[in-house]
């Protein structure tokens, strides 16, 4: 799950950055996020062009999460589709799992599987309400909530301590 909240957040739209802006960038990106073996050729820029369009997808889904869970479920299940995710059982230590792998696509359908991955499970296990984008008007980071009373509103204790001081300011200068 943290891939997808990385993903999107390396768009501030609040602030005009965007961390993907060329191909260094996102090689430094796949290197922090995907195994190495994963890393078989650098990307060019038809990947980087590919990944944003992924982060665009990922994106709206954590922002719209709350408010549109079947558009959320409809992206993550079309996106698995266009990257042909391929479910397949993995041995895990002693046990087994499911995970959805890629066979061959590209960084991009890579990326866009284990993003929507972790967004389907996020989904499936605490519900879309646990998906969203920072609560401060001016930050929009997106986050998952993966606490145990779902009750996050902001995407760190910096942007949650701001608005606090901010509402503090506020009730004071009205009284």
């Amino acid at each position: 799950m943290d891939l997808a909240v990385d993903l999107a957040n390396t768009l501030r739209p609040i602030r005009g950055e965007d961390h993907l802006d060329s191909t260094d960038a996102l090689r430094t990106f796949l290197e922090e996020h995907l195994p190495d073996d994963q890393l078989d050729e650098p990307p060019n820029e038809h990947d980087l062009e590919a990944v944003r369009a992924v982060r665009a997808t990922v994106r709206e889904a954590l922002e719209r999460a709350a408010e549109a869970p079947e558009l959320v479920a409809r992206l993550v299940n079309e996106g698995l589709c266009e990257h042909r995710a391929v479910p397949q059982l993995q041995r895990d230590g002693d046990g087994w799992r499911l995970d959805n792998v890629v066979e061959g696509g590209g960084h991009a359908a890579r990326l866009a599987v284990r993003a929507l991955d972790g967004l389907a499970a996020v989904l499936v296990e605490y519900g879309p309400d646990r998906l969203g984008a920072c609560a401060s008007p001016t930050c929009r980071s997106t986050f998952a909530d993966l606490s145990k009373n779902g009750s996050k509103q902001y995407c760190s204790r910096g942007c949650a301590h701001r608005a606090s001081v901010a509402a503090y300011r506020s009730r004071r200068r009205s009284s």
